[in-house]
């Protein structure tokens, strides 16, 4: 099996950055060795309970959304206020920005190379199709309705598929409905959505997060708990920088690990990102990021629940082989 990819260096598409709160304003640089502007950058802070906020550079900064709530956009002047050529800058929004507090900030490259691509349309409560850039089949989606508030972000997962959808600010389990991704997979070019008013609100405002899988940088698939503490491992083929799960079947949260809060193996502190809560550091849910994929270190119902699937999503913090055939490193 060959592991090598084109992609060498994933920091030029995906970095996690933590950062100190100054209830000011400040601009925030990335830490990667080469500069990358994000396009989406999905804050959370860290030692106390608050929302997540997230930008995208299609909508535009100030332009909010909070992933763990079902809120239309908003527009709130003192937050970010720019996607900069190697990071961004702030207002003084506490939930953002506040002082003497810790947050953490996931960004992300728009760029087919990548496999990432965002889809502003408006919605016509009709059953169609929409198209987009990645010239891939998408892996995992998001859509989320700008205008109308109390409205889910519909998630797309290609272990579940799209007769079946999950909401990112909820720990519910899957559901079936038609309605949301009018049971049609994705192509290449296209994405469908049916008559939901979360995925295709009439007249509304509607924005869409897609990613396709890129060798050596991004993975999408599933695992099955088996409620041992020599829990699973999932192959991604490269040292993973950030990932989130779901076990589709129960009701439990989102849970998000990166290789910035720690940053050795070990990893235990979580965020949820279905909940305002501060970092979680019990031990349940140890994982370690190794070379080529993520060796789960727990028993615990939350993340490996016997025969229960799990759906996962996970971007690279370096390839296992990069091009020229030298290896990374575990941490």
């Amino acid at each position: 099996m060959s592991y090598t990819n084109g992609l060498d260096n994933p920091e030029l598409y995906f970095q996690a950055k933590l950062y100190n709160g100054n209830g000011g304003t400040q601009s925030i640089t990335l830490d990667g060795t080469e500069n990358m502007q994000p396009d989406w950058v999905w804050c959370k802070g860290r030692n106390f309970a608050d929302n997540h906020i997230s930008f995208d550079s299609v909508r535009g900064a100030t332009k909010v959304f909070k992933p763990n709530l079902d809120n239309a956009e908003t527009t709130v002047a003192a937050t970010l206020t720019s996607f900069d050529s190697d990071g961004f800058s702030l207002g003084s929004d506490g939930e953002i920005n506040q002082n003497n507090k810790t947050f953490v900030a996931w960004n992300w490259k728009k760029t087919a190379t990548a496999g990432f691509d965002i889809v502003s349309f408006t919605g016509n409560a009709t059953a169609r199709t929409i198209s987009h850039s990645l010239s891939a089949v998408p892996k995992w989606y998001l859509v989320k309705n700008r205008s109308a508030g109390s409205t889910s972000w519909r998630t797309y997962h290609t272990s579940i598929g799209a007769t079946k959808f999950m909401a990112l600010e909820h720990d519910y389990a899957e559901a079936s409905a038609s309605s949301v991704f009018n049971n049609t997979e994705p192509t290449s070019s296209v994405f469908s959505v049916g008559t939901d008013t979360g995925a295709n609100g009439n007249g509304n405002s509607l924005i869409c997060y897609l990613f396709s899988e890129i060798k050596g940088y991004s993975k999408f698939g599933s695992y099955t708990g088996n409620a041992n503490a020599d829990a699973p491992f999932i192959f991604t083929g490269f040292r993973p920088a950030w990932f989130m799960f779901k076990d589709t079947e129960s009701t439990t949260s989102w849970i998000i690990k990166d290789n910035k809060r720690l940053g050795y193996n070990g990893i235990v502190p979580h965020l949820q990102a279905n909940t305002n809560d501060a970092e979680n550091t019990d031990g349940w849910s140890e994982v370690d990021f190794l070379s080529n994929g993520i060796k789960l270190r727990n028993a615990d119902n939350s993340m490996n629940k016997s025969g229960s699937k799990f759906i996962y999503m996970a971007f690279a913090e370096s390839p296992f082989v990069n091009s020229k055939g030298v290896p990374n490193n575990a941490k």
